[in-house]
């Protein structure tokens, strides 16, 4: 993957509140954005599906950057918070309230 395409990805991530990596047809990337706009947070959602040869290598690019290949891969004020199962964690122990607040 091109390091402009790197750089793409981190300025992303770095001047977002949240930022979704994710695919159109997928359930759980589909119910991780369902919780964000519930709770009216702004989000920026790359849809990989839809990136051409792009979004293979921004996929790839994740995997190094967070250890993670599926989506959603979710990060919040920088940092990398997992996928569907870990939002709905925070969520429903109330810790996403907090990070999306402080």
């Amino acid at each position: 993957m091109s390091d402009e395409l790197n750089s793409k990805v981190d300025k992303t991530i770095a001047e977002n509140f949240v930022v979704v990596f994710s695919k159109s047809y997928c359930p759980y990337c589909s119910s991780t954005k369902k919780i964000l706009e519930d709770k009216n947070v702004k989000y920026v959602a790359w849809e990989l599906d839809q990136m051409g040869e792009d979004g293979p290598a921004v996929q790839n690019y994740l995997v190094e950057k967070t250890n993670q290949r599926t989506v959603p891969n979710i990060f919040i004020k920088q940092q990398h918070i997992g996928g569907n199962d870990k939002l709905r964690e925070l969520k429903d122990s109330g810790e996403l309230d907090k990070l999306l607040t402080s």
